[in-house]
């Protein structure tokens, strides 16, 4: 098994996380879901981190500098890219949002 990639994360993929977090845990009042799901993604982010250039690139409408890679969890998708040995986690998405008014 090849060495694990940095993982970090950008300001804007920790409140995108934040948000839904809230939202499940005051909103559809359960705390217990929320936790879940910030741990679901913790480990579908990490399990990525072991190669996460081994995947599809996200093929955009709109140009970007950087390659985008995507993770499904659940509704949700988490975009990164890879710069050198570390793997950038930029956003987490509801996956039926338009994206090209996101990315």
């Amino acid at each position: 098994m090849s060495e694990k990639y940095n993982v970090s994360y950008l300001p804007l993929f920790a409140a995108d996380l934040d948000t839904i977090y809230i939202y499940i845990r005051d909103d559809l009042e359960n705390p217990i879901a929320a936790v879940r799901f910030v741990e679901k993604i913790e480990a579908a982010i990490l399990k990525r981190a072991e190669y996460p250039i081994g995947y599809e690139p996200y093929r955009s409408t709109v140009e970007h500098e950087d390659t985008y890679y995507r993770i499904y969890v659940d509704n949700y998708t988490v975009f990164y890219v890879v710069k050198g040995n570390t793997m950038e986690v930029r956003r987490l998405i509801y996956s039926r949002r338009k994206l090209e008014d996101i990315l």
